[in-house]
């Protein structure tokens, strides 16, 4: 049954894309609905499918890589669908459907057996660690849309062909505030984690490699704001460095476990 439901979530998003792209090419009310409906059902789909594995496994889906990657998606696409309620894009939402949709790509090639915990994840503080790693990473994977797009705007204005876009003052704005809105929870992934390396290891940090680039993110992002409040970095620097940080975030979360053997290669 989950199998199902992902495969409808990938459809979904599928379709969220070619509708997406579409009403870019020739405006229409009924494929800015479907854009949505597409992206919303998805969204459902991709629910019932961590519930289902929920049930199956009798625990949280928080265990795996696998699990984790269907999150990720999820969460990106919870933003996506919060942010199109008020900020209608279909640009955006195209972004958006197809970044969920190579997170997704990437998870199936995963295994998917439900496996037991581990005793290293048998803690409170592992719902608490994920939790805020998919807010955080959401809203992250948000900016980076927003940035791609704010760059798409920028240089369609250049040709003339930028009217059906959002202004980019308000894409700059948007872009600040989910930054804004990420970078506590991505604070929270490092005090979550240490606290947990604290009970199961005995000690705060290790300088796993993971640990280390989790790190390196937040440092990212701490910049951006930093950045954008004492030296004024708006536009099209700071688009730059909210893709570049999102790149980091996949790094920290693909790369490290496939390239950097450490403590969290078991996910």
């Amino acid at each position: 049954m989950e199998a199902h439901f992902n495969l409808a979530a990938y459809t979904l998003l599928y379709l969220t894309v070619i509708t997406s792209l579409i009403f870019l090419w020739k405006s229409n009310l009924l494929l800015k609905k479907l854009s949505f409906w597409f992206a919303a059902l998805a969204f459902v789909s991709l629910t019932l499918a961590l519930i289902q594995r929920s049930i199956a496994s009798g625990r949280l889906p928080f265990a795996t890589m696998y699990e984790f990657t269907f999150l990720f998606a999820w969460g990106i696409l919870f933003f996506i669908l919060l942010l199109k309620i008020k900020f209608s894009s279909e640009v955006l939402t195209a972004i958006g459907a197809l970044m969920a949709i190579i997170i997704i790509s990437y998870g199936s090639t995963l295994p998917s057996d439900i496996r037991p915990l581990m005793p290293a994840l048998q803690s409170i503080w592992l719902e608490f660690h994920v939790v805020t790693a998919i807010i955080a990473y959401g809203a992250f994977g948000l900016s980076c849309c927003l940035g791609i797009l704010y760059l798409i705007k920028e240089k369609a204005d250049s040709k003339g062909l930028g009217q059906s876009l959002p202004p980019v003052t308000k894409l700059d704005s948007v872009m600040h505030w989910s930054v804004a809105i990420g970078f506590p929870f991505m604070t929270l992934v490092l005090i979550t984690g240490a606290v947990w390396a604290e009970e199961v290891w005995g000690r705060w940090w290790s300088w796993d490699p993971k640990e280390t680039w989790a790190l390196i993110t937040w440092l990212i992002y701490a910049g951006y704001l930093h950045s954008r409040k004492t030296y004024g970095w708006q536009g099209r620097k700071a688009a730059i460095m909210a893709i570049v940080g999102f790149i980091v975030v996949l790094f920290t979360l693909f790369g490290v476990s496939l390239l950097l053997p450490g403590a969290h290669s078991y996910v």
